[in-house]
């Protein structure tokens, strides 16, 4: 994870450990790291449709600033990531999955437990991961957000109801992700 390793774009190709490593070292800086996710994603998700209620490119930007210039909170400090569409993050709209019953809802204004214990942990909260309505299926499709496509195969299913997050880590639009599972 060298500075080389960096300038010829494998920063993403990175585990969220070493990241953490290297954002602790200095090697990497979260501005670095956010401008590289932003990237990433304004390339990958349009193909693949995992994420959604993206927040806006200069906040981010400005939050990964402030990371850069803080004492380090625990080891997200200052790695982005994408919480699933089934808990509130503050200042994002919580749908549940696109469902008509949560479309029209106003936006979070706290933060779940654990989505506050990842912020608390220096994590950037980017927006939410697709699922499906309610989180209640094995395939990532509802009617406000579409379809989440599999990024090996967009003929076969990414899955559910994490589909969302399986494909951001897997096309590595973020090195680390939340689910969750209610079905077992």
């Amino acid at each position: 994870n060298s500075n080389e390793e960096i300038r010829n774009g494998l920063l993403l190709d990175l585990d969220a450990k070493t990241l953490s490593n290297s954002l602790a070292s200095g090697e990497v800086t979260a501005v670095e790291l956010m401008e590289t996710t932003l990237d990433a994603i304004r390339k990958i998700n349009p193909t693949v449709n995992a994420l959604i209620s993206i927040r806006n490119r200069d906040e981010l930007l400005k939050e990964a600033a402030i990371a850069d210039s803080s004492p380090r909170k625990g080891w997200l400090h200052g790695i982005p990531i994408a919480i699933k569409d089934m808990a509130n993050a503050k200042g994002i709209a919580t749908t549940m999955g696109g469902s008509p019953l949560f479309s029209n809802s106003s936006i979070a204004t706290e933060n779940d437990i654990f989505v506050q214990n990842i912020v608390n942990a220096g994590a950037i909260i980017i927006g939410k991961t697709n699922t499906p309505e309610h989180g209640l299926g094995s395939h990532t499709f509802n009617t406000q957000w579409g379809t989440t496509f599999n990024p090996y195969n967009t003929q076969l299913s990414a899955g559910g109801s994490s589909g969302g997050a399986a494909v951001a880590l897997s096309t590595r639009m973020l090195a680390i992700v939340d689910g969750s599972d209610m079905m077992g």
